[in-house]
């Protein structure tokens, strides 16, 4: 009935939105989700007569129950595999960039949940492909349940289809509705959205037992996946622009990769490595990154490595969980590039990382 409906979706949107208002980092750490690359933007300056060094800059800067009990948790936890989530006749399309680590991580859940979905590569300059939306940002997933529906913000997507793929119970329409945007302002003064609730799963009490045999394995779920989202996804730029050879191999990938006309992948690969890698310096700065932000990366995945420990194949025991996902998705955006390479050499990261390749290998297969 739809009070009780009501009184369900209040009592959980109520629970997600106290643990977003505890945990949520101050407005100046929050995060748009993926805009064009800085050479696309910067491409799109160039081929249309051009702007200042300034508008240029500025425009390339948008890229951009007891321990006991838990420690059993940890090591028998199983992710649901594809075959126990049906897709319900779920139609999919993601519109992204390539070489995007938001729209990375989307592909990543939905390839190891075996979810076929159709992919709209999204021309980073004129955005033709995405002009049937208000919301300027990828990755957008549309999804038709019975009804279409439009989800934005890789976070939300993730956890709105996966509560669908285990709830027998909700329609996805009232499902995306437990994640309302909210207005905040940056550092800057600039107004972005963000969404509450948006690492909870929307499930009633006897599913959340099922996928979370104890609450410490949801918090350190959230916990990671957060993390992925406003710490480790900011150390990828000034990675992969660290030099201006480093700068030039990036734009390389990504035009090869992305969506360009010959003369926009011109200017973007020139122009946009020249401005990406004077925008990584601020980049650095803003985030308090040390001079060598190798170092950062480093000390990143290793955090990550030891938070999954020894003990595990991966965080959410036998099988990946949302957190294993996301932090995969972000890292491999970086294949192919020398930020790539050291991280491989200079960390503990290889073993786990090859397991994640394996295993979403293995499911889309």
């Amino acid at each position: 009935p739809a009070p009780a409906r009501a009184r369900r979706a209040g009592k959980m949107a109520a629970a997600g939105r106290a643990w977003l208002a505890a945990s949520l980092l101050p407005p100046w750490r929050l995060r748009a989700p993926c805009r064009a690359y800085g050479a696309a933007v910067v491409a799109a300056a160039a081929t249309r007569g051009g702007g200042s060094s300034r508008v240029l800059l500025g425009a390339a800067f948008a890229l951009g129950g007891g321990a006991g009990l838990y420690l059993a948790a940890r090591h028998r936890l199983r992710e649901h595999s594809a075959a126990e989530l049906p897709a319900r006749n779920l139609q999919l399309t993601l519109y992204q960039y390539k070489t995007c680590p938001f729209c990375s991580k989307v592909r990543a859940f939905l390839d190891y949940h075996g979810l076929p979905y159709e992919i709209v590569e999204v021309n980073p300059i004129m955005r033709k492909e995405i002009k049937f939306s208000t919301y300027r940002k990828v990755p957008i997933l549309l999804a038709n349940a019975g009804s279409p529906l439009q989800l934005n913000d890789s976070s939300v997507i993730i956890s709105a289809i996966k509560s669908y793929l285990i709830s027998k119970k909700s329609s996805l329409e009232e499902i995306v509705s437990f994640y309302p945007p909210m207005k905040a302002v940056t550092e800057q003064g600039k107004e972005v959205f963000e969404y509450g609730n948006k690492y909870w799963l929307m499930l009633d009490e006897k599913e959340t037992k099922r996928v979370y045999p104890v609450n410490e394995v949801r918090v350190e779920e959230m916990k990671w996946r957060k993390w992925a989202d406003d710490w480790l996804v900011h150390l990828i730029s000034p990675n992969v622009y660290r030099t201006p050879r480093e700068a030039l191999a990036s734009f390389d990938y990504i035009v090869r990769e992305g969506k360009f006309g010959t003369l926009e992948g011109f200017f973007a690969k020139y122009l946009g490595a020249v401005a990406m890698f004077f925008v990584s310096k601020r980049l650095k700065k803003r985030h308090h990154l040390q001079d060598n932000v190798r170092e950062d990366l480093y000390e990143a995945v290793d955090e990550w490595v030891k938070a999954v420990g020894k003990h595990r194949l991966f965080m959410g025991g036998n099988q990946p969980n949302l957190a294993d996902l996301a932090v995969y998705g972000v890292l491999r955006v970086m294949e192919g590039l020398e930020a790539f390479d050291d991280m491989m050499v200079h960390t503990k990261i290889q073993p786990w990382y090859q397991r994640m390749e394996a295993v979403i290998q293995k499911a889309v297969v």
